[in-house]
């Protein structure tokens, strides 16, 4: 008789071992739990230039125009910081009331910018200047109000009082 041989045949053994390397690789590519054998698959970052490109084909809608030989723009918060433009593009449309800054900008506060803008500007001279400009000699020029709304002086109204009687003059001319 045929003695049975304690090693196993060559071809189990073949495919013991593919299936183990099989597993090695899978495991290498596994993302989700057990029984999943999916590829990674790399993330497809948005790109800016699709936000730019749609936020010009709206401004084009609108009808925005140009505004050139802007050299800085400089908008104030209420808490004090500043976003301060440096040679910014400034588009605008009047109908729409839109206006588009845009450009390289800074966050700063806005104490040290205005100083900067007074220094500027000629110093502290000129400042009392505009100061004395704006607050009595200002030839009609409105004061500056901390709200936002421009100060009217009292007593000076631009609506002239009512002397006759419009529908009694359109009746008698009528007739």
């Amino acid at each position: 008789p045929i003695s049975p041989s304690t090693s196993p045949p060559s071809s189990l053994l073949l495919a013991k071992m593919n299936a183990e390397k099989l597993q090695k690789m899978a495991g290498a590519v596994r993302v989700g739990g057990k029984g999943s054998v999916r590829r990674k698959k790399k993330a497809v970052h948005k790109n800016t230039s699709t936000d730019d490109k749609r936020l010009q084909g709206t401004l084009k809608r609108l009808g925005v125009n140009t505004i050139p030989g802007i050299e800085e723009v400089l908008l104030i918060n209420n808490d004090g910081s500043a976003l301060q433009f440096l040679n910014p593009k400034v588009q605008a449309s009047i109908a729409a009331n839109t206006y588009v800054v845009s450009g390289p900008s800074q966050q700063k506060r806005a104490q040290d910018v205005l100083a900067s803008m007074l220094a500027g500007m000629g110093g502290v001279p000129n400042m009392q200047s505009l100061a004395q400009l704006m607050g009595g000699g200002g030839a009609g020029l409105p004061s500056f109000n901390p709200e936002g709304a421009a100060d009217e002086p009292e007593g000076d109204d631009d609506v002239p009082e009512l002397v006759g009687d419009f529908e009694q003059a359109a009746a008698a001319k009528a007739e």
